[in-house]
């Protein structure tokens, strides 16, 4: 499956009105969580600013001064990734710059692994949630309103069903969602 994962808002918002996101920073709790949820991918695929974001964990090494960055870190290098981006024209370690359409690069991540794939850039998931590829979404719901930003969803043209199939709340009284989606069978 193709999942699509973010800290979000109760607003439904993954970055604020300056691009920050720095209200979504999780407890220890929550990336110990993460970190499972990572380990369970066989493959990633990222927008550029995400990618960007996350390439301190390949390069930085303060990044593993604890043991639960140590984790992570060794958890996400070893991911394959495809990175999307106009822009880039070389990425890091065990990522590849995307060739060809996002249709395209999903299905070759989805048939690479028997893993579920990632996906996430606000850009780049709702590029895949219109092309109707994204068959869960999870968020990570943070008690805070930041009234506008980076949404986590595009606006649709047409509702899409889903299944809440599992949430949880953490000490912090971060709510995780996950949803999968509703596909109806054809007749």
């Amino acid at each position: 499956m193709l999942i699509y994962s973010m800290g979000v808002s109760v607003d439904g918002f993954i970055a604020d009105r300056d691009g920050a996101f720095g209200w979504s920073v999780p407890s220890e709790e929550q990336f110990r969580f993460h970190i499972a949820q990572t380990r369970e991918f066989g493959g990633f695929l990222c927008g550029r600013k995400l990618y960007e974001t996350m390439l301190p964990w390949e390069t930085d090494a303060s990044m593993r001064d604890d043991e639960l960055g140590a984790a992570f870190a060794d958890v996400w290098n070893a991911l394959p990734k495809v990175v999307f981006s106009r822009t880039l024209e070389s990425v890091f370690g065990n990522a590849r710059l995307a060739e060809a359409s996002v249709g395209e690069e999903v299905a070759v991540a989805v048939g690479a692994t028997r893993k579920d794939v990632g996906i996430g850039g606000a850009g780049l998931a709702a590029a895949a949630v219109e092309l109707d590829l994204v068959d869960e979404l999870s968020m990570f719901r943070h008690p805070v309103v930041v009234g506008g930003g980076t949404p986590f969803l595009p606006p649709m043209t047409k509702n899409i069903r889903l299944d809440l199939v599992e949430t949880r709340t953490f000490g912090s009284r971060v709510i995780y969602e996950r949803y999968r989606r509703t596909r109806e069978e054809s007749r």
